[in-house]
């Protein structure tokens, strides 16, 4: 039976979610990789301003267009309504697949931390945990995800405050770097910034979305960039960009080099803790994108089904709780990575698109992300591209398909 969604989450809930998504997804994962890319600590750190810029302009434009269709979806339905049908569900696919290599690779740092030789055990626990949690209601959700980003925040306090006081390598230490080492971090710390999307895609779960939902995305995001720029700072400030970008664990490993080995355990369990808080927001949101799919057709009806006692897209939560566990079971942390940005970075891109066609009011914001999402999706790791790019391509083969089915 397909019902409404229950308006549950103030502006306090919406802004913990999109938190829970960020900091898990950025902090412990994207920050080596996107080392190895930059060459430096410094050109670390403008790639991290440069995916932050990029994602200002996402998240203004995604504020503007979830105050006018406050409904699930995201920019899924953005694209839609504003630039046609073809474009919402070429935004939808791209955020599903790509959000579930996310989820895979938040479910298997969870098992990286917490048992790693038995990772992707661990990690199909985590998502059939956090999927039950899910079925119960939004607002357990939005509950669990505030302890889990309390613990987080602490964790990251400690961190700093040990890393910034003891002296190593420079900033600007590190083999070099170029413009497009720049590019290829900012498109990868993207990876860690694309949270706030979870704000816009429960857009039918928020009271008073109008007015909620433009307060929390920027709010959300300005308190991630914080947190990513001190522990940044402090990282590299031990560990230099060489060791960080070789580095599996690299909090873990700083907290060591700084002297202060006995913090190495509670950075593990911190790590695995904001693992968990990304992937139970992260399976909100792909869920609630398959919902609004299912709705018009795009996916099986079925999956549009509203659970009459918790208010939830049920079914939608089960496949994907399903599908991402499958994935964990075999996958790979950091080639999920580079396979996710690119796919969010195209959502994005048809979301600056679509609110570009709201007016004169925003474009030049709208505009400047339209740009930086291309150019950072097309500057990640050349298999990243061509795979997102082949599943974006077979998304629109199906939709194709299906349209010319139709008209028969």
């Amino acid at each position: 039976m397909t019902r409404e969604l229950r308006r549950t989450l103030g502006v306090f809930d919406a802004v913990v979610i999109g938190l829970g998504a960020m900091v898990g997804a950025g902090i412990f994962v994207a920050l080596a990789p996107a080392a190895r890319a930059a060459g430096s600590g410094t050109l670390l750190l403008a790639g991290l301003a440069l995916a932050a810029v990029v994602a200002y302009c996402n998240a203004m434009a995604s504020a503007r267009l979830a105050a006018l269709y406050p409904a699930s979806g995201g920019t899924y339905v953005y694209g839609r309504e504003r630039l046609g049908p073809f474009w919402g569900y070429l935004a939808g696919w791209g955020f599903v697949v790509g959000k579930t290599a996310s989820c895979a690779a938040m479910a298997l740092t969870v098992g990286a931390y917490v048992w790693p030789e038995q990772a992707h055990g661990v990690a199909v626990g985590a998502v059939v945990a956090l999927t039950a949690v899910n079925y119960g209601g939004v607002q357990k959700s939005a509950w669990l995800t505030r302890a889990i980003v309390g613990v987080v925040l602490a964790v990251l306090v400690g961190v700093v405050v040990v890393c910034l006081g003891a002296s190593g390598p420079s900033l600007g230490s590190g083999p070099g770097g170029s413009p497009g080492g720049v590019l290829q971090a900012a498109g990868l710390l993207f990876f860690a910034f694309a949270g706030y999307a979870r704000i816009a895609t429960l857009g039918e779960e928020v009271r008073d979305p109008a007015r909620t939902i433009p307060r929390a995305v920027p709010l959300a995001l300005g308190i991630a960039l914080v947190v990513y720029a001190c522990v940044a700072v402090a990282v590299v400030s031990v560990l230099g960009a060489a060791e960080l970008a070789s580095s599996a664990a690299p909090l873990a490993d700083a907290v060591r080099a700084a002297g202060v080995g006995e913090l190495a355990p509670v950075v593990r369990v911190g790590a695995a803790v904001a693992a968990l808080g990304s992937l139970l927001a992260l399976i909100l949101g792909v869920s609630r994108t398959t919902l609004a799919m299912a709705r018009d057709g795009h996916l099986p009806r079925a999956l549009a089904a509203v659970h009459p006692r918790f208010q939830v897209p049920h079914r939608a939560e089960l496949v994907v709780g399903a599908v991402v566990a499958a994935v964990a079971a075999v996958g790979d942390v950091r080639e999920a990575i580079g396979f996710s940005s690119f796919g969010v970075l195209a959502y994005y891109a048809v979301a600056n698109a679509s609110a570009w066609t709201l007016g004169r009011r925003g474009r030049v914001v709208a505009g400047g992300g339209l740009v930086g999402c291309v150019v950072l999706a097309f500057s990640l790791p050349v298999s990243s591209v061509v795979a997102g790019a082949a599943v974006l391509a077979a998304g629109a083969g199906v939709y194709a398909w299906r349209v010319r089915a139709g008209g028969r």
